[in-house]
C-alpha cells in the first residue's frame, strides 16, 4: 500500500472526549494532543506514461495474507496483493491496456444446473463500472470468463483493450469483475479498484490546487480472518460487515483550518449503501458518478449507493477531530483531523458540467425491480426479478409467468433492444415487500434521473447507479450512443444480481 509522503497524519487518542466519539468536533487542545501516525494510505497509483497515450498495466487475481490496519490478519481474493487493488490513471483518447492472470485455484463446487445460484467464485473478468466504453471484444464485456489456474498450478493470462474515446468525462470510476454467480463473493473479498479519468474539471483553480484522495470503501464478509465462499444465502445476513477505507479501518486523515482537500468517495462494496455525514462539516459535492455538476453542491448528508461515486470537496473547519460516519455502520469509516494553521482556501462557484436536460423521448419502458422470500427449496431459498416491459421468461415453455424462475436472467434473451441516438423514458418501480434495497446500474451509458415517485426533481441528476426507493419509482431518461453490442441493467446489491436480478441490453443503431 502507497502512502502519500507531503504530510503526516494525526491519530486520536482513545481518550478524546466523547462528543468527539459520537462524530461531533473535539477542542483544539484535543487535537493537540493526537500521536502521529503514518500517513492516510492511498492505493499504489498506475499513470498512462507522458506522450504515449496508452496505460500498459497488469493485473493479477490472487488470494493474499495481509495485515490490516484495525482489524488484523486476513486471507482475501485482491488485485496486485494489495486491499483495494491499484488506481488506474488515464486520460480521454487514452488506450488501456490489461493483461489478467488469474492465480486463484480452481473452482472447487461442480456446475449448477441454475445459472441464477451463486458459483464459480473463482472465474473473474472486468468491469470498467460507469465507463462510456466499447461492452464488446475483449473491453467491457462482462460476458468473458477469465478462468483460475488448473490442477497443476498453471495460469493463463487474458488481455483488455479499451480505447477511451476523446470526449470521455472526467471523474471517479472503478473497477471489479463481474462474472455472474461470484459478484457477491468477489466483491465481499474487496476485490475492486478505482478508475480516474483525468481532464477538464481537474483544471478549475480551485480545484487543481485542492489535495486529490482516493476514498475507496470496501466491504468484507469475514469469517475466521476470511472472505468465505457464498454458499448459502443466510450467510450474506449472518456475517456482519467489516468496512475499510483505502485497506484500512478507520484511517485518519489531516488538514489545516480552512484547507480545502477533494475525496474520491467510491462505494465499492456489494451490499450496503452509505450514508455519509462528517461531523462539523458540509459535503461540497463537485461530481456524481463519474459526471460533473454544473455548480457546486453543499449538502450536509450523501447518499452513496452500492457502486456510486461523489467527488467533494471537503474545506477544513475550527480545529478538533472529526468522524465520518454511515447510517447503520457502526464504527466511523474515517477520523479528520482538523490542526495547524490556518490555510483559507476558496471552493469553486462554476464547473464544466455536463447539462442536466434531454429531448422529449421517443419510446418508454416500464420495469419493476421485486424481490420474494422462501420461494426455492435449498440454500438460496429467495427470487430476484427485474418484471414489465421485456422481462424474461422462463426456459421452460411449460412455466407460466406464475412461476418464480421467471423473469430472472437469461444470458441467451435480450430483454431491451436501445437504438443509438434515440431518448427513452423509463419508469422504475420498487415494490417489493422484502429484500427491498435494489441500487439500479446501467452498463455503457450513464442516465438522467428525472423523477422520484412521481415528483420531478428541480435539477436533473447524472447517475450510472442510484438507489430505487422502497415502494417507489424512478423517472430516468437515456440517450444511448457511440457503442453497440450487449451490455446489462440489474440491480447491483450484487447477491440480488447473482441471483437473477438482472436482465441483458443490446445497443443497436
Amino acid at each position: 500500500m502507497a502512502t502519500l509522503p507531503r504530510r503526516g497524519v494525526l491519530k486520536s487518542l482513545p481518550a478524546v472526549a466523547g462528543a468527539a466519539m459520537a462524530g461531533r468536533a473535539t477542542s483544539a487542545q484535543a487535537a493537540a494532543r493526537v500521536t502521529a501516525e503514518p500517513p492516510f494510505p492511498q492505493p499504489e497509483s498506475r499513470s498512462t506514461p507522458p506522450g504515449t497515450g496508452r496505460l500498459q498495466t497488469s493485473l493479477t487475481v490472487r488470494f493474499t495474507e495481509r495485515e490490516l490496519p484495525g482489524i488484523g490478519r486476513v486471507r482475501t481474493r485482491t488485485y496486485e496483493g494489495s486491499l483495494p487493488g491499484p488506481t488506474l490513471r488515464v486520460r480521454p483518447g487514452d488506450a488501456l491496456a490489461v493483461t489478467h492472470v488469474n492465480a486463484l485455484p480452481p473452482n472447487t463446487a461442480a456446475p449448477h444446473h441454475d445459472l441464477n445460484v451463486p458459483h464459480g467464485f473463482n472465474t473473474v473478468n472486468l468491469h470498467l463500472h460507469g465507463m462510456h466504453v466499447d461492452p464488446g471484444a475483449e473491453a467491457d464485456n462482462v460476458f468473458r470468463s477469465f478462468e483460475p489456474a488448473d490442477t497443476a498450478g498453471r495460469t493463463a493470462s487474458y488481455l483488455s483493450t479499451v480505447h477511451i474515446p476523446d470526449d470521455h468525462p472526467a471523474g471517479t470510476f472503478w473497477y471489479h469483475p463481474h462474472h455472474h454467480g461470484a459478484t457477491a463473493t468477489q466483491l465481499l473479498s474487496g476485490l475492486a479498484g478505482v478508475l480516474v479519468v483525468e481532464g477538464d474539471v481537474d483544471e478549475v483553480p480551485e480545484i487543481a490546487a485542492a489535495e486529490d484522495f482516493v476514498v475507496c470503501i470496501n466491504e468484507l464478509k469475514l469469517s475466521g480472518g476470511q472472505v468465505p465462499d457464498l454458499t448459502s444465502g443466510g450467510l450474506y445476513g449472518r456475517l456482519p460487515s467489516t468496512f475499510l477505507v483505502n485497506g484500512a479501518s478507520n484511517p485518519v486523515l489531516t488538514i489545516a483550518p480552512g484547507e480545502v482537500q477533494r475525496w474520491r468517495l467510491v462505494n465499492a462494496g456489494a451490499l450496503t449503501t452509505l450514508y455519509l455525514t462528517l461531523a462539523g462539516h458540509e459535503l461540497h459535492q463537485i461530481a456524481c458518478d463519474g459526471i460533473t455538476l454544473m455548480k457546486t453542491v453543499a449538502t450536509p448528508a450523501l447518499q452513496l449507493t452500492v457502486g456510486g461515486r461523489a467527488d467533494v470537496l471537503v474545506r477544513g473547519g475550527e480545529p478538533g477531530v472529526y468522524r465520518l460516519t454511515a447510517g447503520g455502520v457502526g464504527d466511523p469509516l474515517m477520523t479528520l483531523v482538523v490542526a495547524g494553521t490556518r490555510r483559507p482556501m476558496p471552493l469553486p462557484t462554476a464547473l464544466p458540467g455536463r447539462p442536466t436536460s434531454l429531448p422529449g423521448p421517443t419510446r418508454t419502458r416500464a420495469l419493476t425491480f421485486r424481490s420474494y422470500q422462501d420461494v426455492f427449496p435449498g440454500a438460496f431459498p429467495n427470487a430476484y426479478r427485474i418484471l414489465g416491459d421485456g422481462e424474461t421468461p422462463h426456459a421452460d415453455p411449460e412455466a407460466g409467468p406464475n412461476d418464480t424462475a421467471w423473469g430472472r436472467f437469461r444470458p441467451d434473451f435480450v430483454n431491451h433492444r436501445i437504438r443509438l441516438g434515440q431518448v427513452e423514458e423509463w419508469t422504475v418501480t420498487n415494490d417489493s415487500r422484502v429484500h427491498a434495497h435494489h441500487p439500479l446500474h446501467l452498463h455503457t451509458n450513464h442516465f438522467l434521473v428525472t423523477a422520484v415517485n412521481g415528483r420531478p426533481l428541480a435539477t436533473p441528476v447524472w447517475h450510472d447507479t442510484v438507489g430505487l426507493p422502497p415502494h417507489g419509482s424512478l423517472t430516468l431518461r437515456l440517450r444511448a450512443t457511440d457503442f453497440v453490442g450487449r451490455s446489462m441493467v440489474h440491480c447491483h446489491q450484487s447477491q440480488h444480481e447473482d441471483e437473477g436480478m438482472m436482465q441483458l441490453i443490446e445497443y443497436v443503431r
